[in-house]
């Protein structure tokens, strides 16, 4: 695929693919299974102090890895990766520094339980620092919750002299639960920001599993705004709204750095599934271009990564981002529709793209990803992502004998 094909949003109508929509229906007051979640363990957090300044372009981490984009040439193997980066979540899975005080440093941590990213952006010149997307672990066969990942990214922090200013959630999310609510108590009450939108995310899924309205509404400290800007110390960021996957969904740009959630993962993956509630192919494919849009160097990080066997390397440490220009040039969805349409006409990708190939390309990508959804399964974590992460990562409230319990819906046939 030559060029980015940007088009006029159309409106079409959303729907939820019948996975996701099984997944969520019914919940039966006799049937209803209650999963116990033992309180989280308390872990003693030093008290912050104001953090020394660092040079820019120093590595914090000597072990950590450099980041390397995502690779095309099969002459550029991957570096072994060291058994202590493996084990340890305290060490991040690669490391972009910043040559000059205008950009942020940025760490990016793989969880692989859930194959998500996770992300420490920093100011090289305060030090100030978000973190975003944190994931809190959970073993759903026992129940068991524990926050082995959450306090890698908290030893990071402290080692390094970080300064956590705010956690980033990107969407709902409904793979993986939230470590957010748990950080921010060990950061000293940090605010937990999200995009507005997630309101009406909230209210459609409270209903379903019969979460109290006072448990969320309010559970996270900041709504942004489209479009609003903030700071990371000195680093320029600001809220872009990216729906599709999730009608909440926000991207953050901070610099040259777009963190773009479950919008578009690594070209050789794709697109993300656009059929939870709210969800629309439509708005995921103007979300998409709204990204191919940017400065071809902008760095483009996801919320997840699922190497296809055919990958150059399918070591997290090589794929830790992508370019606007690659994804331009190699996002499999897209290129893989792009040669459906130049197959079956005489249209031909040009310099200047023709309205009607773009036409078409928007198209079949949305009737394509539509059809693919329909075929996926449901997240394994869904129902107790869901309850969870609409309230921010605060977890059920313990009954009277102490146990903390989440709903899961059941299909029931008729007559049992």
């Amino acid at each position: 695929m030559q060029n980015c094909l940007a088009v006029a949003h159309r409106c079409r109508a959303r729907s939820v693919s019948k996975p996701i929509h099984r997944a969520l229906t019914k919940v039966s007051s006799y049937g209803r299974i209650l999963t116990p979640h033992p309180p989280l363990e308390a872990i003693p957090i030093h008290s912050r102090s104001t953090p020394a300044y660092r040079p820019a372009g120093q590595i914090i981490n000597p072990s950590a890895f450099s980041a390397r984009r995502f690779a095309t040439r099969a002459t550029a193997p991957a570096p072994e990766t060291p058994a202590s980066a493996e084990s340890d979540p305290s060490q991040p899975t690669c490391t972009a520094i910043s040559p000059t005080l205008e950009q942020p440093n940025v760490y990016s941590f793989f969880e692989r339980g859930t194959s998500t990213w996770q992300y420490v952006i920093a100011d090289p010149n305060t030090l100030k620092a978000v973190i975003v997307d944190p994931v809190l672990d959970y073993d759903p066969a026992s129940g068991a919750i524990s926050t082995t990942t959450a306090d890698g990214l908290l030893a990071f922090v402290k080692s390094n002299n970080l300064d956590i200013v705010m956690l980033l959630e990107t969407h709902a999310h409904a793979d993986h639960i939230t470590a957010a609510q748990y950080l921010s108590k060990k950061l000293g009450g940090i605010p937990v920001a999200i995009g507005k939108r997630i309101v009406t995310v909230q209210e459609r899924i409270a209903k379903i599993y019969g979460v109290p309205r006072e448990w969320w509404d309010g559970a996270f400290h900041k709504y942004w705004e489209d479009g609003e800007r903030f700071k990371i110390g000195e680093i320029e960021c600001s809220v872009i709204h990216l729906p599709g996957h999730t009608p909440d969904h926000v991207g953050y740009m901070c610099g040259e750095n777009l963190f773009v959630g479950d919008t578009i993962f690594y070209p050789d993956v794709g697109s993300a599934r656009a059929d939870f509630p709210g969800g629309s192919p439509t708005d995921l494919y103007n979300s998409i271009q709204r990204v191919l849009a940017m400065s071809p160097n902008t760095r483009v990080y996801a919320g997840h990564d699922y190497p296809p066997p055919t990958a150059v390397s399918t070591n997290e440490a090589d794929r830790c981002y992508s370019l606007v220009s690659e994804q331009c040039e190699k996002n499999v969805h897209l290129k893989a529709r792009l040669q459906e349409i130049t197959a079956s006409t005489s249209l031909q990708t040009q310099a200047g793209p023709s309205d009607d190939l773009a036409e078409k390309l928007m198209t079949a990508f949305i009737e394509w990803r539509a059809k693919r959804d329909r075929a996926l399964g449901a997240p394994r974590l869904i129902h107790p992502a869901l309850q969870i992460n609409i309230c921010a990562g605060k977890l059920p409230r313990a009954d009277s004998e102490g146990r903390r319990l989440l709903k899961i819906p059941l299909r029931i046939p008729e007559g049992l």
